[in-house]
């Protein structure tokens, strides 16, 4: 018995060797690329909005604009003052299109404030003001100053109206709603682009239903559905911008827009631009 079990572990130990010697003389397999599935992204692509150059105007490049708006057929230009550029000033009145420059009608103390967006509301002037959270308030016809005001935004940046509210932003994502008469903040939108919020939001304009934006530091546009906060169009103005920097290579930041409802045109210019554009895309 003793014999027989070592005969049966034997002949099973000489199996498993040739079946490894088999195995090992065996070609190798190649082996099988495993094919991944394709990446889908859903995102929807926030369209690109085309735009033709009308005319074009000249623009003072002493002009640091921070606010662009038309009243009663006339463009209107708000400016602020950067403590290094002397040559600059905050102040705000009507720009002849023939040369560019601006017939002040109101200019603050550069030591003190630093001039933000304009809009017009119900027979007034609103003046934004940078870091001082205190706007100013003039007569339309007259352009006193008759009254200031207060925000809890720490900035001030871009200002323009639905027919209702004043509606400002101050270089978040957010785009704050106040009532003109109280200036109590009634509602606030968060802006994103497909789910991603926008940041540095600069001058503002309120073109038939949509709020219109600057994004400072670049040479965009956003079309803004003031319902949801969605980005929903974007304009891109680099060759503006690039036209611009190449007549006066002291051409800063792109920033200005400026809708005229009685003639249906649409202005566009940036900080110390020599030039203003007209420009037409589809509203």
């Amino acid at each position: 018995m003793k014999i027989t079990k070592i005969k049966k572990y034997s002949f099973f130990a000489s199996f498993i060797v040739i079946s490894v010697i088999i195995s090992s003389c065996e070609p190798d397999k190649p082996k099988q690329n495993v094919v991944q599935p394709p990446v889908v992204d859903n995102t929807p692509e926030i369209p690109q909005i085309p735009y033709t150059i009308e005319k074009q105007y000249p623009h003072d490049v002493t002009s640091f604009t921070e606010g662009f708006l038309f009243h009663e057929g006339k463009l209107f230009e708000s400016t602020g003052a950067p403590d290094n550029m002397p040559q600059t000033k905050s102040l705000f009145g009507i720009v002849d299109l023939k040369t560019g420059k601006i017939d002040a009608k109101a200019e603050l103390d550069r030591t003190i404030y630093f001039g933000e967006g304009i809009v017009f509301l119900n027979g007034k002037f609103f003046q934004l003001t940078y870091k001082n959270q205190t706007g100013f308030i003039y007569d339309a016809k007259t352009f006193k100053n008759i009254g200031k005001f207060n925000y809890t935004n720490r900035e001030g940046w871009g200002l323009t109206t639905d027919g209702k509210s004043l509606i400002m932003s101050d270089g978040t994502s957010y785009i704050t709603y106040l009532d003109p008469t109280s200036f109590a903040v009634t509602k606030t939108l968060d802006v994103a682009e497909n789910g991603y919020v926008v940041v540095n939001i600069n001058e503002l304009e309120y073109i038939k239903g949509f709020i219109y934006a600057n994004i400072w530091m670049t040479n965009t546009i956003v079309k803004i559905d003031p319902n949801t906060g969605d980005v929903v169009g974007k304009i891109d103005i680099s060759n503006l911008f690039n036209e611009s920097k190449t007549k006066n290579p002291n051409s800063v930041e792109t920033n200005g827009i400026a809708y005229d409802s009685i003639s249906d045109k649409i202005l566009v210019t940036g900080k110390l631009w020599p030039t203003i554009y007209e420009i037409k895309f589809p509203l």
